[in-house]
C-alpha cells in the first residue's frame, strides 16, 4: 500500500480556491503585498480563525521566530529560554539577535518543555521563553504563562505544528504574547515555504509590522525606516493560496483527529507501545503521530520497529532528529559570525550548556520516540493498514 504524503499531490490539499485566488493574483499585475489585496483578506482571514487580534504573513516559520525575537528587543548576550528538542530553524534566529539559546529539558511523555523545566533555566539574563508546541501536541500553558507572569517575561509560542491546537478555549499560538506559524510544505496549510505570526498586543504588533517591511512605516506621515530589519514579506501569490488553504485547515485538522482516535483505539493491548499523552484541557491536531516505544518490551526499540514497518512502505522517524539541536557543530564549534563566535564570546558563565549529559530527559525522549507521518487524507484503511503492521512488529520484536 502507498500512504499519502504531504510531500507530493497525494497527501496535499490543492483545488479550485487555490487555482482561482492565484489566477486573479496574475490577473491583477499586482504580485506585492504591499499593494495587492491577497496578504491583507490572508492577515484578516487568518486573524479571525484564532481569535486573535492581528496577524502577519512572513516568509517561513524561521522568518516567524525571527520577528518575534526582534520584538521582544534582546541586547547581545541576552538569554531566551528555549526546548532542547526543536527545529535548528527556530534556533539561529537567536543567535542572529545575538541572543544565547538556553535550552530546558522536556517531560519525556510529551517531549514539550514544562514550567518546571523552564524555571530551573531562568537567570537575571533571560530575555523571553520560548515553547514549541511539537508534533501538533500544545504544552501545558497554565503554569507556563503563571512562570511567565511571576518573572515578567514574554511567552513566544512556537506553533509551527499546532494549526487549530487548542489549551482550553483558546486556540496554541494566541496564549502567549506572540505566535508563530509555518506554511512549509509538509504543514497543516501551505504554501511550500511561508509563515505567519499573531498577537494580541497592539504595541507587539506595530513592531511586527514594521520587522517585515525593513522598519519602514507604511501609511505613516513622515514614514522613514526606524530601526534595523529585514523583507520578510511574502507575495501575493502565497497569499492567494495560503488563502485557500486556511478555507480548508478545519476539515483538515478535523481528518487527522479523527483517523488519529481511530489509531489509537487500534494500538490498545499492543504491550510496549504507548500513544501520546494529552493534557486533559487541550486537543492534538497530530502534525505527526508520536509513539513511544519501550525497549525493555520491544526488542531494538524504535530503531528496529521502523526497520520492519519500512518493509511495509510506511516511513517513520526513529527518535526524531536524533539528536538536540544543540549537540550539531554550529553550536558544538560556535560557528557562527566569522571567528568572532558571537553571541556566545558574551554569554554569562554557565549559561552555554550544550553537553548532552547533563539533558538525561531529552535523551530520554528521544531514546523512545517513533514519529510516524500523519496525513488528512488518510482512510480507515490507511489507518487500519499502520495499526496491524505495528502490531505485526511489535510481535515479532517483543522479548
Amino acid at each position: 500500500m502507498c500512504l499519502p504524503s504531504d510531500q507530493d499531490s497525494t497527501g496535499r490539499t490543492f483545488g479550485e480556491e487555490e487555482i482561482r485566488y492565484v489566477t486573479e493574483a496574475l490577473n491583477s499585475g499586482t504580485l506585492t503585498t504591499t499593494k495587492g489585496k491577497f496578504g491583507k483578506m490572508l492577515e484578516q482571514a487568518f486573524a479571525e480563525k484564532l481569535g486573535a487580534k492581528y496577524a502577519y504573513a512572513c516568509t517561513s516559520g524561521s522568518a516567524a521566530i525571527h520577528i518575534a525575537v526582534a520584538t521582544v528587543n534582546p541586547n547581545p548576550g541576552d538569554e531566551i529560554i528555549t526546548t532542547s528538542i526543536t527545529d535548528m530553524g527556530a534556533l539561529t534566529p537567536l543567535m542572529y539577535r545575538g541572543v544565547v539559546p538556553v535550552f530546558a529539558e522536556v517531560d519525556p511523555k510529551t517531549l514539550n518543555v514544562t514550567a518546571e523545566t523552564i524555571a530551573a533555566k531562568i537567570s537575571d539574563r533571560t530575555k523571553a521563553i520560548i515553547v514549541t508546541h511539537l508534533f501538533g501536541n500544545p504544552c501545558v500553558m497554565d503554569p507556563i504563562m503563571a512562570l511567565a507572569k511571576e518573572h515578567n517575561l514574554p511567552v513566544i509560542e512556537d506553533s509551527a505544528q499546532t494549526f487549530l491546537a487548542k489549551c482550553g478555549d483558546k486556540y496554541a499560538g494566541t496564549i502567549g504574547d506572540i505566535g508563530c506559524f509555518s506554511l512549509q510544505q509538509g504543514k497543516h496549510m501551505t504554501t511550500g515555504e511561508g509563515g505567519m505570526v499573531v498577537t494580541n498586543d497592539e504595541k507587539i504588533a506595530r513592531h511586527m509590522f514594521l520587522y517585515i517591511n525593513k522598519a519602514w512605516g507604511y501609511g505613516d506621515a513622515n514614514a522613514d525606516h526606524y530601526f534595523m530589519a529585514l523583507n520578510y514579506r511574502v507575495s501575493e501569490l502565497q497569499a492567494a493560496v495560503a488563502l485557500g488553504q486556511l478555507e480548508k485547515l478545519d476539515d483538515c485538522v478535523s481528518n487527522r483527529q479523527k483517523t488519529a482516535a481511530m489509531f489509537e483505539e487500534l494500538l490498545k493491548g499492543i504491550d510496549g507501545i504507548e500513544a501520546p499523552v494529552i493534557e486533559a484541557n487541550a486537543t492534538h491536531v497530530y502534525w505527526k503521530y508520536c509513539l513511544t516505544v519501550d525497549d525493555s518490551v520491544i526488542e531494538g526499540g524504535s530503531p528496529a520497529l521502523a526497520v520492519l514497518l519500512k518493509e511495509k512502505n510506511i516511513f517513520s522517524a526513529p527518535r526524531y532528529i536524533v539528536k538536540p539541536a544543540f549537540m550539531c557543530q554550529v553550536f558544538q564549534e560556535k560557528n557562527t559570525l566569522g571567528d568572532s563566535q558571537f553571541p556566545f564570546n558574551l554569554a554569562r558563565e554557565g549559561a552555554v550548556d550544550y553537553e548532552m549529559a547533563n539533558y538525561p530527559l531529552t535523551a530520554k525522549a528521544l531514546h523512545d520516540v517513533l514519529v510516524l507521518p500523519w496525513n488528512e487524507k488518510y482512510t480507515e484503511e490507511h489507518v487500519r493498514y499502520i495499526a496491524d503492521n505495528v502490531r505485526i512488529a511489535a510481535s515479532k520484536l517483543r522479548k
